[in-house]
């Protein structure tokens, strides 16, 4: 296990452990796969339940209505991040983080588990309400894991090889997700039932179930922890962290205009939907797509994220922002080539690569740019800030969907190319 994790790092044989304990040390090739096993695990399970495509189709099979359709991205998106702020206080008081991390994938399992049940039993704006309530679970689920994670891979991986772990998982990930999307390619020959997309969900859902038995194998050592007393930073304190900490707001202000590439990508689907139909394959094609995007980009994305992760985080967005105002036009100005099928997938593959960059990128700049409950607050803070941006945006931006969706994929292009600045403009941590 040790010369693979060598081999992976393109490390000789020396030990290379910077930024973390001498205890770690003795344990990192271990940690290093435990980590990357649960996170594909997780990652296949967020495919297979994705709400901007499986959900969207499965609520569209029990005759959802399409308000509460559109609320799916943006609740599940900002939800995990929200209570980030508020739950950094326990956290921070634990000097082992990994069990809150399974906790989380477990309530993660049970609530995926129950929009398979409710789509059997339910229609309609009942069907659609409760799955709603079900996505609303899940992400304050997610808000656990995401905020125990990043504190459990500072203390566990090194600095130089959390980039390479976060693309490995990808590129394994995306195998995987290449698989489903083949599978229901294959699926589209025949009719797919709402019990196939039930059992699709179900099997979503075991994901998180085993990824919470790997991860509790990671051997974490006791690290930083707060005893609440007086001095005790509360929360106006800690959130006043963006008024006094420069290098952390413009960390904050360049990923909020780096949402282009999330929010962005239903919009493809409803114009490929608009433009050619709704036929089961068209899942497919789109899964693949992004499967492959995965591939090939994440293991480029993670090696240049541990060289320089704010170059990645701008050139990513650039990608998406470009792709969008070219999409923007040939909708706009080609009633031909809009029309044609394999436009669509090939959009949503770059878009994929370009979302891929953005978050491995962000990712990796936030765990390096602080250490200890410091990194625990940053995680927070910045989540729950965007967390807020994104309930509001998009909301928003399906308001103006009604109107006009090539236009909202335009604006939030726009906005991505001053991202893509911001990013630029960042200090390098790494």
């Amino acid at each position: 296990m040790k010369n693979l994790y060598n081999y992976l790092n393109n490390e000789n044989g020396t030990r290379v452990c910077e930024g973390i304990t001498d205890d770690a040390c003795e344990h990192v090739a271990k940690n290093y796969f435990l980590i990357i096993f649960s996170n594909v695990f997780t990652k296949l399970g967020d495919t297979l339940s994705n709400p901007k495509t499986v959900l969207t189709w499965l609520m569209s099979y029990v005759n959802a209505p399409v308000y509460l359709i559109s609320l799916i991205v943006p609740i599940r998106e900002s939800g995990s991040m929200l209570p980030q702020i508020l739950l950094s206080q326990y956290v921070s008081q634990k000097p082992i983080r990994k069990w809150i991390w399974v906790v989380g994938s477990f309530l993660q399992f049970l609530s995926v588990a129950s929009m398979g049940f409710i789509a059997l039993k339910y229609k309609g704006v009942q069907a659609g309400g409760l799955i709603i309530v079900a996505v609303i679970l899940f992400s304050l689920s997610g808000s656990i894991c995401s905020i125990s994670s990043k504190d459990v891979l500072g203390k566990s991986i090194p600095k130089t090889g959390r980039g390479r772990l976060k693309g490995y998982t990808a590129s394994v990930s995306g195998l995987l997700v290449l698989a489903v999307g083949l599978f229901l390619l294959y699926k589209s020959k025949t009719e797919a039932t709402i019990a196939f997309y039930s059992t699709l969900i179900f099997f979503a859902a075991a994901m998180w179930f085993i990824a919470a038995i790997i991860y509790s194998r990671i051997k974490e050592f006791p690290g930083e922890v707060v005893v609440p007393d007086k001095d005790t930073p509360t929360l106006s304190s800690k959130i006043n962290l963006l008024k006094k900490d420069k290098p952390f707001r413009d960390f904050v202000v360049a990923r909020s205009l780096l949402l282009c590439s999330a929010l962005t990508a239903p919009y493809y689907i409803l114009l490929a939907q608009n433009n050619i139909g709704k036929d089961t394959y068209l899942l497919g094609l789109f899964i693949i797509a992004n499967g492959v995007a995965s591939i090939i980009s994440a293991p480029i994305w993670g090696k240049f994220s541990d060289k320089s992760s704010k170059n990645v985080m701008a050139i990513a967005v650039l990608i998406a922002s470009f792709l969008g105002i070219i999409t923007f036009l040939i909708i706009t100005y080609s009633n031909t080539i809009k029309h044609i099928l394999w436009i669509y997938p090939v959009a949503f593959f770059i878009l994929g690569i370009a979302h891929g960059g953005v978050r491995l990128g962000r990712k990796t700049y936030i765990v390096d740019m602080a250490t200890g409950n410091k990194r625990t607050d940053y995680v927070a803070i910045s989540n729950t800030t965007i967390g807020l941006i994104l309930l509001v945006t998009g909301g928003l931006s399906a308001l103006v969907s009604l109107i006009s969706i090539e236009g909202v994929i335009l604006t939030l292009s726009l906005f991505g190319l001053l991202g893509a600045y911001k990013s630029y403009k960042l200090p390098n941590v790494e």
